[in-house]
């Protein structure tokens, strides 16, 4: 435990505090207290209770995100190509994956599948296994095959059930790691029904259920409980042990089951970091930490067939830089204020400079350029210069990656949890500096330039502002710094603060620690007030949530709607029924993920975007959308093996997003090409030479129909057949 307290004779305090406890634990008379026994079986019965709650709680999530899903689509009536379809973008082409697997004639056939996949790809052999994150898909298809419940549960329910499953894990964890920092399940259960009442902004998972966060951030969130039971202080050598082999399952499993895992990875290191830069954290668990990380990495490389955006991550790349700086810099946490400083400046500097090395050398070693468009897309998001580069504009444009909307802090406000959030932030944020301040000897440094009367009142102020600032809850606090930070800037993220949020907030809120910061610095302190607010203000929030969002709830679950997309079940059900099972299909990634599901045809392009040769042909692709000739769209997809051709209203005619965010926009600038409509065009763009492919095709000219012939058509779709010219 860090706290705040003055250093000269730090040492005999913390003799006459030890002795002080052991004589609160014998009674006058020298005998034990009469209450020990009575004291542990309220702990023993006060676990029980909150164990249940928190298992009740988990599985009502489960049942409550299910329901949801089941009310929204009709689910358990509608066809199974509807039930298919309404696994949009890259969540169908993750399922394809367990689909084929479990309709596989054998399971080494269906490994055999996946490694030597010529499907996804026209033209290409690629190893499924290395370039996405689906050994969920796989562990769950052969789980499905070896129990027998196929007579009793179709393959499409036992796989949405496991993602509903694993929301009761999610809100177990979430609930245990608020219980560990405030030391009532109280604060548990506020965080459970936090995560309940705001579920539009804590989760998306009945209605994008294959997407891969949704499998990772329950492991995420079991990792973070478990390394905030590990910083316990006096742990047992056998319950360090288990918690640590504890926190590398939980990390080795959130690695194995998102792309983006390394990213998320990186900012928990860098929460490390800067903990035990101002020595909040124990130096060893930190360094077991920073192992772990790399090792389940590394392992999950391995199992991915050694993919090298992995070994090519900044997460390998920075804990290497910090375990070597730590080794080179033995003296960092030792001398003065000044010296500290110059210390920790100099150990900042050479631990970035060595991770950007360390990470250029292993990128021009591997010639890994897989991530390229990730680092693109910051630069110009930060405005490191406008770009032209397709893909980085791809991202830049859709509102996902866009800032967090301010509405989303409004519906955070409805539930008080923004507001209790905020409260609780400041005073913590307030004690870490504090704490971090006092750990690098800033009051002796003070006592030396200002005299021993000024530094003696200031420190008598601050011990009436004193709080106990845990490890975990050190931790805690800049975990939910640095998330929030990256979820205002990226809207997709959000689902990793808001909900940490809820933990956050909930502990504060039943913390007599900060209880007793605030009362002690408004001179208003006693330890029965702190108790009181502990457990009166929880319930009556409890409360509160209750009384005005059960109603909502309930309207929620008895609104009843139906899956309804005529148009794409039609268009899937044509090409199952028109087209040999040897097709190639063009088209947009989003639509194609579902080609591939629904049909088993085979794909030019796919929506997972982490390899560049994908990212190079996907723009290939979209020429059908902007200004080139029949001849070089024809030239451009006989290339890839193209059969069939699908043209979609909506992105050729888009009204979504505003000009120069349509995609038709981006292709045209990076064409070259000046924009349609009214507006501002760059000075060096220029007028094409042709009008847009997907408008003029439509005008069944010669030039067209000799390369293309139209044999599907709806109110959304058109389907065209390439002609084989010899």
């Amino acid at each position: 435990m860090t706290t705040i307290r003055q250093r000269r004779g730090g040492r005999l305090a913390e003799a006459a505090e030890e002795q002080l406890s052991e004589q609160k634990t014998v009674k006058p008379d020298g005998k034990t207290r009469s209450d020990h026994s009575g004291g542990k079986l309220w702990n023993i019965l006060s676990l029980t209770v909150g164990g249940i709650v928190a298992v009740c709680l988990g599985l009502l999530t489960s049942v409550y995100v299910a329901t949801l899903h089941e009310n929204d689509l009709w689910f358990s009536n509608i066809k199974e190509v509807e039930r298919e379809i309404s696994f949009r973008t890259e969540c169908g082409l993750y399922y394809s994956y367990y689909k084929q697997m479990v309709q596989a004639a054998s399971i080494q056939q269906g490994l055999h599948g996946l490694v030597y996949d010529n499907k996804t790809e026209s033209v290409r052999t690629i190893n499924i296994l290395e370039r996405m994150n689906v050994y969920q898909e796989v562990f769950l298809s052969i789980l499905y095959r070896i129990l027998p419940i196929q007579q009793y549960l179709e393959p499409v329910y036992f796989y949405i059930y496991t993602l509903f499953g694993l929301q009761a894990v999610y809100v177990i964890a979430l609930y245990v790691t608020s219980w560990l920092l405030s030391g009532t399940w109280l604060s548990g259960l506020l965080a459970a029904f936090w995560y309940i009442t705001n579920r539009i902004d804590t989760t998306r998972v009945e209605f994008t259920i294959p997407l891969r966060e949704n499998w990772a951030l329950p492991f995420f969130a079991v990792q973070i409980a478990a390394i905030t039971y590990l910083l316990r202080t006096h742990l047992q050598p056998a319950h360090e042990r288990l918690t640590l082999l504890a926190v590398f399952i939980a990390t080795f499993l959130f690695s194995l089951t998102w792309q983006f895992n390394q990213f998320m990875m990186l900012i928990q290191a860098l929460v490390l970091f800067i903990l035990d830069c101002f020595d909040m954290l124990p130096t060893a668990k930190v360094t077991w930490l920073y192992i772990i990380q790399v090792s389940g990495l590394l392992l999950v490389c391995v199992l991915q067939f050694f993919n090298s955006m992995i070994l090519g991550s900044l997460l390998i790349s920075f804990n290497a830089s910090v375990l070597i700086a730590r080794t080179i810099q033995k003296n960092l946490k030792k001398g003065g204020l000044l010296s500290r400083l110059g210390k920790l400046f100099l150990h900042i500097l050479f631990v970035s400079c060595l991770t950007l090395l360390v990470n250029k050398l292993i990128k021009k070693i591997l010639n890994l350029e897989s991530d390229e468009h990730i680092f693109k897309f910051l630069k110009a998001k930060f405005g490191f210069g406008a770009t032209r580069d397709f893909d980085a504009n791809l991202y830049l444009c859709e509102e996902a990656f866009g800032l967090l909307p301010l509405n989303t802090f409004t519906r955070l406000s409805d539930t008080l949890l923004f507001y209790v959030y905020i409260f609780v932030l400041f005073p913590m944020t307030v004690a870490a500096a504090i704490v971090a301040f006092q750990n690098l000897r800033t009051f002796y440094f003070l006592y030396l330039i200002s005299g021993s009367t000024k530094v003696g009142k200031f420190m008598e102020n601050m011990e009436d502002c004193t709080i106990a600032l845990k490890p975990g809850a050190a931790y805690n606090l800049i975990h939910t710094v640095l998330f929030g930070c990256l979820a205002l800037s990226t809207m997709r993220m959000k689902y990793l603060w808001t909900s940490h949020m809820c933990v956050f907030a909930s502990f504060g809120l039943c913390s007599t620690e900060v209880w007793g910061l605030i009362l002690k610095c408004v001179r208003l302190y006693t330890s029965q007030r702190a108790y009181m607010i502990k457990y009166s203000l929880p319930i009556i929030t409890l409360l509160y949530i209750s009384y005005k969002f059960w109603p909502g709830i309930m309207d929620e679950l008895s609104e009843l709607r139906e899956f309804y997309d005529p148009d794409t079940v039609e268009l899937m059900n044509w090409i199952k029924s028109n087209t040999p099972n040897t097709a190639v299909f063009a088209g947009s990634m989003q639509l194609l993920a579902g080609v591939k599901l629904c049909t088993g045809r085979i794909l030019t392009n796919h929506p997972h975007y982490e390899d560049k040769n994908l990212r190079e042909r996907t723009k290939q692709i979209y020429q059908i959308y902007a200004k080139r000739s029949p001849e070089d769209v024809y030239r451009i997809l006989r290339s890839f093996g193209t059969d069939y051709v699908i043209l979609e209203d909506s992105i050729c005619y888009e009204r979504r997003h505003s000009r120069g965010c349509r995609l038709r926009d981006l292709l045209d600038i990076a064409n070259g090409h000046i924009m349609d409509g009214l507006g501002e065009n760059e000075p060096d763009l220029k007028p094409s030479l042709y009008p847009r492919f997907c408008e003029e095709i439509k005008k069944n000219l010669p030039s067209y129909t000799v390369h293309f012939t139209r044999v599907f058509q709806n109110k959304t779709f058109h389907v065209y057949k390439l002609a084989k010219h010899k």
